[in-house]
């Protein structure tokens, strides 16, 4: 009891503290009287892994850090918000791979969902009968795995890295190879629990609130915290056959991309189960992390593939992957030949490796590994994800691959279409009007070492041109994990969808109280300059 007291007097003078510094007009009794299961800290650790993303290029220090035990305990802090007579910001932070601060708030409390460590699983249930696996909101992919593998069982669609949080992809998307065929993460789900910006913990699914439950997936947390999700399974693959092959013809290239997915309503052994690809513009990036598949004593060189092509010195990599069984072995050779033989890749570039289901979905944590022992992770991220309508794929190959890039990238350029009818438009996220369109990722890291090229500030640069030429050309992109500084860009972002979008969050959050760091809504309680 003794104990139970001197962490409430500690608490009380490190808020009093807090307020006299920063001036802040909040009672300190409004956080007080929580009665939480978890920890509400102020810990300068705590609050300094708040301040900062895996973009690294934001800055927003929140005032604590809830590290909440259960869904009531989120919904205790929200509830504390939205009746507070001077309110306050709340942010959920998953494993913070947020891009531009989206996940940050200078003005509140960051509900830390998950500590980003492996193995630290809550109560994860798994229903081999019902083919679902319910998981904490916080919980990372890594570990939904590795517990539905345990019943021999994994969910269908995923993202390219899996220490992300369940909770922050379902907010966004989710994609990866298998959205053609499965969609994104966001339609392989069967329920949710969300705390509403009024404290209101609510279960949902498409029978149930369902105005809440479309509004959540892809909702970049507007709507509400996502505490808990039900996901649909399938039955895990033992192996993967993982091949790639190269191009120099742009048109070859995307027309066999959309022929593969094409298939996706075929049987099994008629389609490959995985269709990405990624844009070669220097030498360097055919055999660096994220395209770590070559031998490293063996490299690609594009020199010695003697390419004549439309692009120059552009490749364009085809990545696909085909599941099977160890019992099914012998004929998956049969399977990926049929299928090969309908492409138009460079002859001679076909490059073939199996390898287990679980080392293919975790590959890029790998590269991962190998970057932070050179002190190459924790630096600068100026990412650009944008979707791209198949109509308008070729002028932006043209205007940016073989333009703007020039011949020098640091880090991965992925490009691969989906199919639109593999998502829901019912929930939050704009794509393209058009059947087919394509993830363009430059997924890049800023270096400080001395080449311009690698600076921040070019890549920046490069990518407020990228967006300028779509906008002077007419293409009609989206972005994904889209970033924007004026509620009048984010209007235009959803166009249609934007009334709807309006009056979803004056229903679940009128006091804009969640997810301030997207700077979509300017909240009803007055921020300082420092988050708005």
């Amino acid at each position: 009891m003794m104990m139970v007291i001197m962490k409430l007097v500690l608490l009380v003078f490190a808020i009093c503290r807090l307020i006299a510094t920063v001036g802040l007009t909040l009672d300190p009794t409004e956080l007080l009287r929580l009665e939480l299961k978890g920890q509400l800290s102020l810990d300068p650790s705590d609050v300094e892994t708040a301040s900062v993303d895996f973009g690294r290029m934001h800055r927003a220090e929140p005032w604590g850090v809830l590290h909440p035990a259960t869904g009531a305990d989120v919904s205790r802090l929200v509830k504390s918000a939205y009746e507070s007579t001077h309110g306050f910001a709340v942010s959920a932070r998953g494993h913070g791979h947020s891009i531009n601060g989206q996940a940050m708030t200078a003005n509140g409390v960051v509900v830390q969902m998950s500590d980003g460590k492996p193995g630290m699983q809550r109560n994860i249930v798994v229903s081999q009968e019902s083919m679902y696996v319910d998981v904490w909101g916080g919980e990372l992919w890594i570990d939904v795995l590795s517990s539905t593998l345990e019943y021999g069982l994994a969910p269908k669609s995923w993202t390219d890295y899996l220490y992300l949080s369940v909770g922050g992809t379902l907010s966004n998307a989710g994609i990866s190879g298998q959205a053609f065929n499965h969609g994104p993460q966001i339609t392989n789900v069967f329920e949710l629990d969300v705390v509403t910006g009024k404290g209101e913990e609510l279960t949902c699914s498409e029978e149930s609130n369902s105005e809440l439950f479309h509004a959540a997936l892809g909702g970049l947390g507007q709507f509400g915290i996502i505490t808990r999700a039900r996901i649909a399974l399938e039955p895990a693959p033992q192996m993967v056959r993982w091949i790639r092959v190269l191009y120099s013809n742009f048109s070859a290239f995307t027309h066999d991309q959309e022929y593969l997915i094409s298939l996706h309503g075929h049987q099994d052994s008629q389609k490959f189960d995985y269709v990405e690809g990624f844009v070669i513009v220097d030498e360097g990036l055919i055999n660096n992390w994220r395209s770590s598949f070559f031998s490293p004593k063996n490299p690609v060189k594009i020199s010695s593939l003697n390419v004549n092509g439309d692009g120059g010195s552009v490749l364009y990599c085809l990545e696909v992957t085909k599941n099977y069984r160890e019992s099914d072995a012998d004929t998956i050779d049969q399977e990926v030949e049929a299928l090969l033989k309908k492409l138009h890749f460079i002859p001679n570039t076909v490059f073939t490796t199996d390898l287990p289901y679980v080392d293919f979905l975790d590959r890029v944590h790998k590269a991962e590994l190998k970057l932070r022992s050179k002190g190459l992770w924790e630096v600068p991220h100026p990412w650009l994800n944008l979707f791209v309508p198949k109509s308008q794929i070729a002028e932006f190959d043209r205007g940016v691959f073989k333009g703007i890039l020039g011949n020098k990238a640091s880090g991965p350029i992925l490009i691969y279409p989906m199919n639109k009818n593999k998502w829901d438009n019912r929930t939050s996220v704009v794509t393209p009007d058009e059947d087919v369109f394509y993830l363009v990722a430059l997924l890049r890291s800023a270096l400080d070492n001395g080449e311009e090229t690698q600076t921040l500030e070019y890549m920046s640069d490069q990518n407020r041109r990228i967006l300028k030429f779509c906008k002077d050309a007419g293409i009609k992109m989206k972005q994904y994990l889209p970033h924007y500084t004026t509620q009048q860009e984010w209007i235009e972002h959803y166009g249609e969808k934007w009334t709807q979008f309006y009056r979803r969050k004056m229903e679940f959050d009128p006091r804009h109280i969640l997810s301030t760091g997207q700077r979509i809504f300017k909240p009803s309680f007055n921020p300082s300059s420092a988050s708005w």
